[in-house]
């Protein structure tokens, strides 16, 4: 152990069965590697000040539609096409939200909706027109690769067509939305009628293809293996080995309330383990994202002490964790204080992690 304890300090490249021997350290000690490890990924980064800033975003969720017809037991957002309370948004209020993201600050939009098995190809790259003739500095981070594998199939039209007709029309990049456990096993459970492992990370790896930046995510605590956690894992770094499109990797705790699925949930504990393990696992990928939005803010916090190097988004508007009962809200001076506290500099960043606001003034 005290091979791979140094192996791991060092910065190497560990092992699935190295990962699972990390896994049962003591958290104080895992913490502690996965800090030297965010240490060792940022040291050059920001014109070598990367080991001072931890970094934040301000964007806003828009969930475009709630109609989905995959029923995923662990999601509370979904409705069918005849629900009371289904809706598709319309382009003026569409137009009101990125208002408000932009007067806030804001430099994207997240935009997610569930599988609408009725809207058109049209209807999508209407919507991106839209936004980009009226919005064109807003970055739209887009459509998750389970909806690009439903657009697939109610479309009839191949992946890499369609990554293409989007990108074309007006989409900046993709988020890492549907990944929850890259094992198909696990997702046969979860989500039978979702994409499969395979489908997720194609769509990755023609997005790359096509140089739009995607985010990789992992949602756990739920039905799967501490094992398939590093399966997920290490399908993600390989992925990164080949194409190098990840910005950043995030990973948050499965929220059960008001969902169909029946499995024991995991608390904050178990939550910096699983980060503190991703940051030393994903020597490929630069930023690990604190997942305050399920977590709160002390955990959101105490995981810059447990390999993230960045706060996430301030969530101007979030529907679909909400839903499952948690509802952490933020703003930028809250943002800000949480990172100051631990002796650190918030900048603002977009999605590429570029910087986007001014360095404080010297005191």
């Amino acid at each position: 152990m005290n091979e791979l304890l140094q192996k791991t300090w060092n910065g190497d490249r560990i092992s699935p069965a190295e990962a699972l021997q990390l896994y049962a350290l003591p958290l104080e000690t895992l913490g502690a590697l996965a800090h030297r490890r965010r240490e060792l990924a940022k040291a050059k980064a920001f014109e070598g000040r990367g080991n001072e800033i931890i970094t934040f975003s301000i964007d806003r969720n828009i969930n475009y539609t709630n109609v989905c017809n995959v029923y995923c037991k662990f999601c509370a957002f979904w409705r069918r096409e005849q629900a009371a309370d289904a809706y598709v948004i319309t382009h003026a209020e569409i137009d009101q939200k990125i208002e408000e993201t932009l007067a806030l600050g804001g430099t994207q939009i997240l935009m997610q909706g569930g599988h609408h098995p009725s809207l058109s190809k049209q209807w999508y790259l209407d919507l991106l027109a839209h936004i980009r003739e009226k919005f064109p500095t807003i970055n739209v981070h887009g459509f998750s690769p389970s909806e690009f594998v439903h657009f697939r199939d109610v479309f009839d039209e191949p992946l890499e067509d369609l990554v293409r007709d989007f990108a074309m029309a007006g989409l900046g990049s993709i988020p890492g939305g549907g990944g929850e456990i890259l094992v198909d096993r696990v997702r046969q459970k979860i989500s039978p009628l979702k994409a499969m492992s395979d489908d997720w990370l194609e769509v990755m790896a023609i997005a790359h293809r096509h140089n739009l930046a995607t985010t990789a995510t992992m949602m756990f605590g739920h039905v799967e293996t501490v094992e398939e956690r590093i399966e997920h894992l290490d399908r993600v770094r390989v992925q990164q080995d080949a194409t190098g499109g990840f910005t950043a990797f995030i990973a948050w705790t499965f929220q059960a309330e008001n969902t169909k699925l029946k499995a024991p949930t995991v608390g904050s504990h178990e939550y910096l383990r699983m980060q503190a393990l991703s940051r030393i696992y994903l020597d490929n990928i630069e930023n690990i994202q604190s997942s305050w939005v399920t977590q709160g803010r002390e955990i959101g916090q105490i995981a810059l002490r447990h390999g993230a190097n960045d706060l996430g988004s301030i969530m101007i508007e979030e529907n679909v964790v909400s839903k499952a009962g948690t509802v952490y809200c933020m703003d930028v001076a809250d943002m800000q204080r949480l990172i100051t506290d631990l002796g650190y500099e918030p900048r603002q960043r977009d999605n590429w992690y570029n910087l986007v606001d001014a360095p404080a003034a010297a005191a």
